[in-house]
C-alpha cells in the first residue's frame, strides 16, 4: 500500500487541477453569446452549403460514428500488447483474466455489427 500512496495523491492533484481549471474557466470567462458563437463549426466551411457548391456539404454522422467505433475497438486492442509480451509470467490467471476481456471486446463488436453500425451506407 505504501508504494500506491504516491501515485494516488498525484492521481487526486491532477483531478483537483482538471476540476479547479475547468470551474474558474466558465466562472471567470466571458460569456458573449451571439449567434455566429451557437452555429456548428466545420473546419471554416459553411454548415449549409451554398447553392453554387453542391459538394461541399456537412458530413454525416455516420462518418463520426464509424469513426469512433474504430477508435474504441483499436484501443481496447492495444490491451492485448502487454498481456502479450509478459504471457509465460502471467500464468493461467492472466489466461483466463484476457479470455474474459477478449469475450467482452468480441460481445460488443457483434452486438454493433449485428445492429449494422459497421456498414458503410
Amino acid at each position: 500500500m505504501g508504494t500506491l500512496v504516491p501515485i494516488l495523491v498525484l492521481g487526486a492533484i491532477a483531478a483537483a487541477f482538471a476540476l479547479v481549471s475547468a470551474a474558474m474557466g466558465s466562472l471567470l470567462g466571458p460569456s458573449r453569446r451571439n449567434q455566429a458563437k451557437l452555429e456548428a463549426y466545420e473546419c471554416g466551411i459553411e454548415p449549409v452549403p451554398p447553392p453554387a457548391m453542391p459538394g461541399r456539404g456537412r458530413f454525416s454522422v455516420k462518418y463520426y460514428l464509424t469513426a469512433m467505433l474504430f477508435i474504441i475497438f483499436g484501443v481496447e486492442i492495444v490491451f492485448l500488447y502487454p498481456w502479450a509480451v509478459h504471457f509465460d509470467e502471467l500464468g493461467l490467471f492472466g489466461l483466463a483474466a484476457m479470455g474474459l476481456f477478449l469475450v467482452n471486446v468480441s460481445v460488443a463488436y457483434v452486438y454493433e455489427w449485428r445492429r449494422g453500425g459497421l456498414s458503410w451506407d
